[in-house]
This record gives structure tokens, C-alpha cells and sequence, in this order.
């Protein structure tokens, strides 16, 4: 925030493109006034104050508070990186690769940043998915207030089929000219810090929008690479990320809709003009060359972009713009919004516990929008529904009602696990002497009959971001069914030296996913040799107690039940359900009746895997409103849009577990008018249509 009025007018000055003696003229003053204005010898009446304000089209409060003003739509543009002068060429943000490209990852990446900038406090972080399909007018505004005319190009200069992002470009761009169709994804997060800090300087607003790979991120925050953002461009099928930010401490004297866009493009030419590929959305900076700054916006502009925030709760809403699921299994916007749920669900299950008198660290929930209407209500995530006995673990943990021996079928057992503290390397180590190990929790409890995958441990530590989940191997012969939790660092709710040594531990042994504790570069540049080692003994200390515990409650069980045979034959399982191979079936028809009065059909084909491909053929029929089904024809032939392809005879044949095809009917067909009716879409095997 500027010190002086000189030098919020100064920067006005700049901004506007005016000259002092225009001021002094707009305003009816002496040039020689507003040079000592500017130059810090006197400041202005309060009525001089509006004046000027009028004059340089910004609010008096703006003049008074000395604050940035607010920018209008009309000043927004995209401003691209030119090429650097040796000739260098980027293909892409490397940090984007990092990552499997599917929604999950995402959805992972995203709620552990907002977890790591959640506010002090004990008030958890509030995480908001919500999808926004768009097509029609509700398209066109959108792109329109996106200034897509100024990027349309680029993205067309720089989408080369011989280049990994190229290709998803290309592909972007022919989805959307072909359907006219698309999906924004916004994720919020409420009671979180937002982006604060400069535009250039060091600052989370820098770190996010400005660079890549720095984190700057410590102690028992998760992230560590800076990686975790790439996340949000890489959900992109255009590198097309908006951000809007409520900030917890002021800018410029501002807290509200602090927005900018980028757009991670790879080198590309235009004429003779050639550019890096990076480009920013935001007002002109007059004091930089071709660089854009980050804006104070409206709620109408805000609105117009999909970015408006319901809450003046701080924090930021990332808007990614032709969100989709890169590994292909996702398409449809309902099967999106599915796979975020289970993506936050699986993965920060234990955040989002709540104790007795602990409030828990996350609370999150997936929408879906199509055109402005509700497609899919929000979905608040119960990390009881999807994690029953894991959850019932860490939740006795938080109200001290863990156990020391399992008696009943929703004890949770609770007992400690070593993890030995190597030492750090000369050129890391502070003065204190580190302690020698710390003790981790590991919480054990009966699986119920319906557990999806019993006999796991799942390891975390911070914010109880699930890092790795596995199987237990080698268990006691006729062994309970179980989950296991292992809570390390601060997730032991400690306040010791061990703890935070723990975590600068297991935070280094995190490889850029975070997806497990093993040997990274990073332990070996902080660490003294053996670091590795300690890691590994630790989770085979983990998982030997596991197996010990077991075997201690399977030993006093005998006791109590009676010889280990007779118990066997006592034992009823329910029947296992006998496994088919199954048959293709219709996941999602998308349609619309178009002005030759005919149905135009989107469709997508769920099929069971198997070595041969699937040969269908697709019908249609007229649902009356009065009932019934009636077949009509197909006019001319079914056009292959996904992992399908026609054959000589007119059939669709299909390989791996989803495709889609589209397909026009027959007017001359239809038994009554398309209006009158809806359809029903089937896909019987190709030689059952041979009658």
C-alpha cells in the first residue's frame, strides 16, 4: 500500500496515461500544484481530493484510503511472453508432467494446497467443486467476457499435433468446435489465506499465478516441489487457469476479488512474431513492459467469468476452463462430478473427521451446474459413508477413546510405532540437538463385512492427507478383517521437538505426487546416510505390529471360543455372487430436436472388457407419451466420436471400456412428431439384429 498520497497519484498518473498539466487542466489548477502533489511537497483539500478522483475515474475512498482502484472489464487484456532472444523454445510447462492427467489427481493436488493455507484458528477449510457445463448463449457470453478472440489464435498457433501439449490443444479446440460445449470447473476454499503479496515479489500470489516450482511452503504443510498448482493447469484442455482470491491481510488496501488469469501455452509463432508460450490476464502495467497485472474486479465481471464468490470468508476460487479428465475414463459432466467426489473422498477422508470437541480440518462438497440450473445438487462428502472403520479409528483417536485390547467390534486399538530421526547434514542443521526418534500412533479396528478393501494401513501425517494406502501382507492364518491407521508427525497432535523433526523427515522422503514415504533426492541432499533406511524400517515396524496385534487378539479369542477347527465349521459366509462377463449398456444420451424436426443424439457406451472388440449395433425408438417404442431409423450413418469406428456394414465397433458415437434419425420415419416424443437408445450386439 503506498506511504502518500504522491505516491498513489503518481501511479495513477502512470495508469491512465495523463500528464500533470492534463490533471492540472481537468481540475482547474496550476501545473506547478500538481507537481508538488506528486512530488510529495504538499497534498490537496479534501475537495481538490474528489476532484482529482473525478478527474482520474476512480472513487474519492480510493484517493483517501490511498488504495488501488478497481479496474473495469473494458481494461481487462491478455498479454503474451515474448520469445527470448536466444532462440530457446519451451514445449510446455515440465511441471504440468509431473502429474497423471485425470480429475482425481486433481482433486487431490487442490485440497491439499488449500489444507496447507488453512488459517489458524481451529476453524477447518471449506472446499467447493463446482461443475459449470456450458453451451448456447451461456457459451458465447462466457467467452466473450474471457476475451477469447485475443487467445483463439494462439491457442490454434500453438496446438502442433507433433507436441505433447500441441496435441491436447488440438483436441481441445476440435471438441469445442464440434460441440459447442464447455465445462468449468471452480474450485473454492473458504477460511484459507488466499493469495497475498505483490505481483512480482516474493508472495503467494507470485508463487501461484507468477512462477513455477517454488513452493515456498514449511514445516507440516504437505507441498514441498510447488508442483501441486501445475495440477490445475494441466485439468485443462487449453492450460487455461482464472483466479479470483478474498486475502486474509490487505493489498494495495484492498481484501476483495483479487483476480488474474494464465495461460500455459508452449512456444508458438504468429506471422514473423514469435512468443515463449506463457500469457497473463489482467490490467496493462504501465511500469513494465508487455507485462499484465492482477486486478481489483466487480461483481459483475466476476459473475461474467464464473468466479463470483458466495462468502467473504477468505481464500481463492481457481476456475479451470475446459476442465477434463486427461486419462479419457471421465467425459460426461455427471461422471466428473463422480469422480471428484470419490478423488476427495479417498484421499482426505481422515481431514474431514470430527471429534467429540475437535473440529475437523476439512469440510467439502461437489456441485454441478448446466447453463445456470442445478444438474447435480452439492454433495457434501461424509467420510463416515466412504471410509466406515478408518474413520471410526481416527475419530476415537481425536476423543481419546482408543483401547488396549479389542473386545468389541468397534474398538480401536491404539499403540506406538518408532520412527528413528536421522541426522541432518552440516549445511541444514540448526544449532539444537535434534531429538533421537519420535512415536508415531498406530490405530487398529474390526472391518465390517461391507469394507471395500479390508486388511489396508494408510499412512498420513500434517494435515491427515492419505499418503499411501496398501495391503498387509503375511497376516495370521484366519485373521479378523481390520483397517489400520498410522498417524505420524504432527497428525499425532503433539506438541514436542520430535514432532516437528518428524515432519521435516517425512516431508522430504514425499516424492513431487506425494503418494508415499521412500527415498527422494531431497532426503539425500538434508540427510546423513541411513535416512532412506529409517524410512523403510519404519513402515516394516508399522506393519509388524500390525500383524502382531492380530496375532495377539487371534491367540486370546482361542481362548475364548474354543479350538480354531470347530470354529471353522461354526464360521457362515454369505454365498459369493458368481461373476459374468456382462454386456455393453448405455451410460449417457445427450440430445436435442434440431430444425428439420429430427433427433441429434450424443451417446456413450459403457462396455465389459474383453480380449475382442465389441461389434453393436445402436437403434433407436420413439417413446410415445403415450408409451411404447417404436424403432426409426437412423438417417445415413452413425458418426464414431470416441473410441469406436464404423465398419463396412454400418455397425460400430468398439474397443476398451468407453466410447461415443452420434447419430441424426429420420424424419421420414418417426411415427409422430420429434416434439411430441422422447427416445429411447439401445445397442444390442451386431448379430442380434439379423432377424
Amino acid at each position: 500500500m503506498p506511504q502518500d498520497f504522491s505516491e498513489w497519484l503518481k501511479g495513477l498518473l502512470r495508469q491512465r496515461g495523463m500528464s500533470q498539466k492534463d490533471l492540472a487542466a481537468a481540475i482547474d489548477v496550476t501545473p506547478a500544484a500538481v507537481n508538488a502533489w506528486v512530488n510529495g511537497r504538499s497534498e490537496p483539500r479534501y475537495e481538490k481530493i474528489a476532484a482529482i478522483s473525478d478527474a482520474l475515474g476512480v472513487p474519492a475512498e480510493d484517493a483517501i484510503s490511498r488504495r488501488r482502484p478497481g479496474a473495469s472489464s473494458s481494461e481487462l487484456s491478455w498479454i503474451f511472453r515474448k520469445a527470448p532472444a536466444d532462440g530457446g523454445r519451451e514445449g510446455g510447462n515440465a511441471a504440468a508432467f509431473a502429474f497423471s492427467a485425470n480429475l482425481e489427481v486433481l482433486a487431490r493436488e487442490a485440497t491439499q494446497n488449500s489444507l496447507d493455507e488453512r488459517l489458524p484458528g481451529g476453524e477447518p477449510v471449506v472446499s467447493r467443486f463446482v461443475l459449470h457445463e456450458l453451451t448456447g448463449h451461456h457459451l458465447d457470453e462466457f467467452l466473450k467476457a474471457l476475451r477469447w478472440n485475443e487467445i483463439e489464435k494462439h491457442l490454434h498457433a500453438a496446438a502442433d499435433p507433433g507436441q505433447k501439449v500441441g496435441r491436447v490443444l488440438l483436441d481441445g479446440l476440435q471438441e469445442l468446435e464440434r460441440t459447442r460445449r464447455l465445462v468449468l470447473l471452480r474450485i473454492d476454499d473458504f477460511n484459507a489465506t488466499g493469495l497475498t503479496g505483490p505481483d512480482y515479489a516474493d508472495g503467494r500470489f507470485a508463487r501461484v499465478v507468477r512462477r513455477t516450482l517454488d513452493s515456498g511452503k514449511a514445516g507440516a504443510q504437505g507441498g514441498s516441489y510447488g508442483l501441486g498448482k501445475a495440477a490445475l493447469w494441466a485439468a485443462s484442455r487449453f492450460g487455461l487457469v482464472l483466479v479470483n482470491s478474498t486475502l486474509s491481510e490487505s493489498q494495495d488496501g484492498r481484501y476483495e476479488r483479487r483476480m488474474a488469469g494464465r495461460l500455459e501455452l508452449p512456444w508458438h509463432a504468429l506471422g514473423t512474431e514469435e512468443f515463449a508460450g506463457p500469457a497473463w490476464f489482467g490490467v496493462t502495467d504501465p511500469d513494465r513492459v508487455d507485462s499484465a497485472r492482477s486486478w481489483w474486479g466487480d461483481r459483475d465481471t466476476a459473475r461474467s467469468l464464473y468466479l463470483e464468490r458466495d462468502d467473504t470468508a477468505p481464500g481463492t476460487s481457481f476456475l479451470v476452463v475446459g476442465a477434463y479428465d486427461g486419462s479419457g475414463d471421465t467425459e460426461q459432466l455427471e461422471e466428473m462430478h463422480e469422480r471428484l467426489v470419490s478423488g476427495v473422498a479417498r484421499n482426505f477422508w481422515a481431514s474431514m473427521v470430527r471429534g467429540e470437541s475437535t473440529a475437523p480440518l476439512l469440510r467439502a462438497s461437489v456441485t454441478s451446474w448446466r447453463n445456470g440450473r442445478v444438474a447435480r445438487p452439492e454433495e457434501r462428502i461424509d467420510p463416515h459413508q466412504y471410509e466406515p472403520a478408518r474413520s471410526r479409528a481416527v475419530k476415537a483417536f481425536l476423543d481419546g477413546r482408543t483401547v488396549t485390547d479389542l473386545t468389541a467390534r468397534e474398538d480401536v486399538l491404539a499403540m506406538t510405532v518408532p520412527l528413528k530421526l536421522p541426522r541432518l547434514k552440516e549445511s541444514v542443521a540448526s544449532d539444537r540437538t535434534p531429538p533421537a526418534t519420535h512415536d508415531a500412533v498406530l490405530l487398529i479396528t474390526p472391518a465390517g463385512d461391507d469394507e471395500p478393501a479390508p486388511d489396508h494401513i494408510s499412512y498420513m501425517r500434517a494435515t491427515r492427507m492419505v499418503v499411501r494406502s496398501k495391503r498387509i501382507g503375511d497376516l495370521p492364518l484366519g485373521h479378523r478383517s481390520f483397517q489400520a491407521v498410522l498417524l505420524a508427525g504432527a497428525a499425532t497432535l503433539k506438541d514436542t521437538p520430535d514432532v516437528a523433526a518428524a515432519e521435516h523427515l517425512l516431508r522430504a522422503s514425499e516424492p513431487p505426487d506425494h503418494n508415499d514415504w521412500t527415498g527422494t533426492e531431497d532426503l539425500t541432499a538434508m540427510y546423513m546416510r541411513g535416512a532412506r533406511q529409517c524410512i523403510v524400517n519404519f513402515k516394516r515396524q508399522a506393519e509388524q505390529s500390525v500383524r502382531e496385534a492380530l496375532q495377539t487378539q487371534d491367540d486370546g479369542q482361542r481362548d475364548d471360543e474354543g479350538p480354531e477347527v470347530l470354529r471353522e465349521l461354526l464360521r457362515l459366509d454369505p454365498p459369493k455372487a458368481q461373476r459374468t462377463q456382462g454386456f455393453p449398456t448405455i451410460h449417457a444420451v445427450e440430445g436435442h430436436v434440431d430444425e428439420q424436426s429430427a433427433w441429434r443424439v450424443t451417446v456413450t457406451v459403457k462396455c465389459p472388457e474383453r480380449e475382442d472388440p465389441w461389434v453393436l449395433a445402436p437403434v433407436v425408438r420413439f417413446m410415445g407419451r403415450e408409451g411404447g417404442g417404436i424403432p426409426v431409423r437412423w438417417a445415413g450413418r452413425l458418426v464414431p466420436v470416441r473410441n469406436c469406428e464404423l465398419t463396412e456394414e454400418g455397425n460400430l465397433l468398439f474397443r476398451g471400456r468407453r466410447g461415443v458415437f452420434s447419430g441424426v434419425t429420420d424424419v421420414a420415419s418417426h411415427p409422430v412428431s420429434a416434439a411430441m416424443s422422447r427416445i429411447e437408445v439401445d445397442v444390442p450386439r451386431a448379430k442380434e439384429t439379423k432377424a
